[in-house]
């Protein structure tokens, strides 16, 4: 019976892997679908230009898709800007946040909502990249949209917007049906499908002599740190202890049982990276579109690398960090949960109390969050100051994103294994497993054996 339960354990995971690589190769398969009426040798000499920031932002994340223009050239980012949206709305209106409160029924209504908005800003977004991309001057290889008109922009919002519809449901089978977060894979796919090409950009500068062998060595020693320390603080937790008072089941009186409330150090993940980034692309690339004197001006203080620059992603990640993480965590959920269900914290009382320690706690953990992604996401632009392309190919977001995402799968893989009741049958090793329940940041207690 056991050797039975071993092999249907691994015919599911191996089925569920299966799936998930299938549905990526489909979605890398879209990438090449061009969008019709776009000379793709002018827009690859765009996304080069200083000013094609957010061009070359958005080309990456997705996979070379902005290059050609291809039919899946917004990717999955309409639905994340929809989720966060939703997020956000969910603490202004009473009404989306009574409907995060009711269970599954209540967070079938959101994708609802958020599929719709989605919709609705893949359509006003591919209708604005059109007209943006008629708008711009002719490059050497020529104009950028080879006929001009309404029905070029019209065709292009169906086209991205039917593509980031495929997308969208392409990530949720992959989240149903595959292993990890579709979503997130799809992100991930498309940033790791630029490895090749970044590992055979420094073999080139090392053959032409532009980066000696120890640059090339110090590139390889930077990269493999720069892993290692994201892994290690994304796994880093602060474990505030709490106690469960003593309770009488019939005629059985329980002792007091002790547990503890995992807290991330980085509790916001990647969104304040990608906010702050994306919003420092943004004005560089429509004055680098509309070009004079003054707009190169502030191009340059505006490239990374540059003091303007750092500075102003730096206080953008501060404070994306604290805002995402308020959205997020809610002490008051937490506190109100915790005195429901007779669990306290040593020494501070139920309910207020119990609230302003957890506050003061996730500020603290916060500030030390919002200091380890501007050191990791600004530090490659430091030192690689004359290289853009390093500068992309070992940039924060693109690390966060790569190695969160595959830390989320590993445990995903371990869990279901878990699940299964193998727990010493494990490609990723022995998953770990607390006997004590351990209390969400979403403010439920989930045993986690």
């Amino acid at each position: 019976m056991a050797a039975i339960g071993v092999g249907s354990a691994e015919n599911v995971l191996l089925k569920r892997l299966l799936f998930t690589v299938v549905a990526l190769l489909i979605f890398r398969l879209g990438v090449h679908i061009p969008t019709p009426g776009v000379n793709a040798q002018a827009l690859v000499q765009l996304t080069s230009q200083p000013g094609g920031g957010l061009l070359k932002v958005l080309n990456m994340f997705s996979g070379g898709a902005l290059n050609r223009f291809s039919i899946f050239a917004l990717g999955i980012f309409p639905y994340i800007s929809a989720s966060i949206i939703v997020q956000i709305m969910a603490v202004v209106l009473p009404a989306l946040e009574q409907l995060q409160k009711e269970g599954g029924v209540g967070r079938q209504k959101l994708n609802r909502i958020t599929r719709t908005l989605a919709l609705g800003l893949a359509l006003f977004q591919g209708f604005v990249f059109a007209t943006g991309l008629e708008a711009v001057p002719d490059t050497a290889a020529g104009a950028v949209v080879l006929e001009k008109g309404i029905g070029f922009q019209l065709l292009s919002a169906l086209l991205l917007a039917g593509g980031t519809v495929f997308v969208m449901w392409i990530g949720e089978q992959i989240t149903e049906k595959g292993l990890g977060n579709g979503s997130s894979l799809l992100i991930f796919s498309g940033i790791v499908a630029y490895f090749p090409q970044n590992l055979g950009l420094v073999v080139a500068d090392l053959g032409q002599g532009k980066i000696s062998v120890l640059h090339a060595l110090f590139i390889l020693i930077l990269a493999v740190t720069s892993v290692f320390g994201v892994a290690f603080i994304e796994q880093s937790y602060r474990k505030i202890p709490i106690h469960y008072a003593r309770r009488t089941i019939g005629k059985r009186v329980m002792s007091v049982q002790a547990s503890h409330l995992p807290m991330k150090v980085n509790m916001s993940g990647v969104i304040p990276a990608i906010f702050g980034s994306t919003l420092l692309a943004v004005p560089a690339t429509f004055m680098g579109f509309a070009g004079g004197r003054s707009g190169n001006v502030w191009i340059s203080d505006l490239m990374p690398s540059r003091w303007l620059y750092n500075s102003s992603f730096a206080l953008l990640v501060i404070f994306f960090c604290y805002f995402y993480t308020s959205i997020v965590f809610k002490p008051d959920d937490i506190a109100e949960n915790l005195k429901r269900q007779n669990a306290y914290i040593p020494g501070i009382r139920p309910g207020i109390e119990t609230s302003d320690a957890l506050d003061m706690v996730v500020t603290r953990l916060t500030l030390a969050g919002a200091v380890y992604m501007n050191l990791v996401c600004l530090l490659p632009v430091i030192v690689f100051k004359q290289s853009a392309d390093y500068q992309f190919s070992l940039g924060g977001t693109s690390l966060l994103i790569v190695v969160g995402v595959g830390l989320d799968t590993v445990r995903q893989v371990s869990a279901q294994l878990a699940t299964q009741r193998y727990e010493n049958l494990s490609f990723f090793g022995k998953p770990q497993v607390d006997s004590d329940a351990a209390v969400s940041t979403s403010g439920s207690l989930e045993p986690r054996n």
